[in-house]
């Protein structure tokens, strides 16, 4: 088990990721994000999470930078947009996030969302597509690894059909309340690491009576139990904070171990939590355009 947060996991290539990231979804640019990246750095994490929809890369870079901290002891990682699929735009894209990050590299690139059946007939063709561009930058040395967000089983079968290089890595949302405990099984069997967006569950997890209790029984906040529970679960959580001493607090998670008796009633607590993102009912289409190019 974890016992600080450079321990790591070993993706499917060899390449190592620490157990915990610092996540920056809803971070605002400016000095809010490079400030926040700079604390968590300061603190001890090594593992940096942003995409290009955030729209903080630059910051997120310019903290990595003023930190001090060599680039070669962080894992980055950003996250591909949907309006950038298909082949030609997706290898534009790496160079854009690469210069807006001010990094020569990659530890790990992300496709953000799947395209799905509701949004395009020729789904299967654009993440292929997608794919491939990914595929080109990861054999070219500008990434060291490669993953997915949000895809499912069906969306990684049809993957497999074409893909030369598996995605290592899928990040889906994962917190008590919605830890998606079958898609956590497929990804492990298939050999993919799990990483959880969300581990605090939109922030509606902390109000929670059963998590209360549990966090009452070990001195912790809610917060720390939900980070522990995804790590006793073999999930690397991305928990967020734009706090000096939230960030701070949400790396205490190396001094206990919840029981099984816990993890159970965490396991089996009632649904709540859920950001209302589903992929196949392609939420990143609806709600901000898609791109489907295939070349």
């Amino acid at each position: 088990m974890f016992n600080k947060p450079t321990d790591t996991l070993t993706l499917s290539n060899g390449v190592k990721i620490p157990c915990l990231g610092y996540g920056t979804w809803q971070t605002p640019a400016g000095g809010v994000a490079c400030e926040g990246v700079k604390t968590a750095l300061k603190c001890g994490y090594r593992h940096i999470d942003t995409a290009n929809a955030y729209g903080n890369e630059e910051d997120v870079g310019k903290g990595i930078k003023e930190s001090g901290v060599p680039r070669e002891e962080i894992f980055l990682t950003t996250k591909h947009w949907i309006t950038e699929r298909g082949y030609t735009k997706t290898i534009a894209t790496v160079e854009d996030s690469l210069k807006n990050l001010g990094v020569d590299y990659l530890d790990l690139y992300l496709v953000h969302w799947p395209c799905v059946a509701k949004s395009n007939p020729k789904w299967k063709e654009i993440n292929a597509a997608t794919w491939r561009g990914f595929e080109k930058m990861y054999k070219d040395g500008k990434i060291r690894a490669i993953g997915v967000s949000n895809y499912l089983p069906e969306q990684l079968d049809a993957l497999f059909e074409t893909a030369e290089i598996k995605p290592m890595v899928n990040q889906i949302e994962f917190h008590p309340g919605y830890y998606q405990p079958e898609l956590v099984r497929w990804c492990k069997a298939h050999n993919m690491v799990v990483e959880a967006w969300s581990p605090l569950g939109c922030g509606a997890v902390l109000s929670d009576p059963t998590l209360a209790k549990i966090a009452a029984k070990y001195g912790k906040s809610i917060a720390q139990v939900c980070i522990r529970f995804a790590l006793q679960y073999g999930v690397v959580p991305m928990p967020k904070s734009t706090h000096a001493d939230r960030i701070a607090d949400n790396m205490k998670v190396f001094d206990f171990d919840l029981s099984d008796d816990d993890m159970t009633a965490i396991m089996t607590m009632p649904p709540v939590g859920y950001s209302t993102y589903h992929p196949t009912e392609a939420p990143a289409d609806t709600l901000f355009g898609g791109g489907y190019d295939i070349d």
